[in-house]
């Protein structure tokens, strides 16, 4: 016959850390370095000298969307729609046309969270903008920034 095996020594893997009450977020990459964001100065200076495209490249590349500090991201918002603004509606489709993938859904996950804070005049070119980026990003675009937990 068998040995009691009423014993827990066999066991060498803790399955109790599998369980879905457990589950914990294992975003370790921000410990290492925290993402700072666009450099202002930079992007101000590419505006300065009469090169928004490369300011919103610029801006949307070193986008902060891994960080969990507000003010970062608050200040990457309010310095990537400084540059949104400042480009003429003429300029929109060519800017956005510049831009790959990746870029283009970072972009969308900006115009969102400029709706969520409406100023003056605001509303009505990120329309436009978020018009351009769907056409050139599709459905596709949309899904995958609302369905991403790395919010901009």
């Amino acid at each position: 016959m068998s040995i009691n095996t009423s014993s827990s020594a066999f066991r060498k893997i803790d399955v109790d850390q599998y369980n879905e009450d457990n589950f914990g977020d294992e975003d370790q990459g921000e410990l290492q370095s925290p993402p700072v964001g666009p450099d202002e100065s930079e992007v101000t200076a590419l505006l300065n000298q009469g090169k928004p495209i490369d300011a919103l490249k610029t801006v949307l590349r070193n986008a902060p969307l891994a960080s969990k500090n507000p003010q970062v991201k608050d200040n990457a918002l309010n310095l990537t729609l400084k540059v949104l603004l400042f480009i003429k509606g003429s300029q929109i489709e060519e800017a956005v046309n510049a831009l790959d993938r990746d870029l283009v859904d970072v972009l969308m996950k900006y115009i969102y969270r400029g709706f969520e804070i409406p100023s003056e005049g605001s509303s009505g070119h990120l329309l436009l903008w978020h018009e351009r980026v769907y056409a050139v990003g599709g459905v596709g675009s949309i899904v995958r920034v609302l369905t991403d937990s790395k919010r901009a």
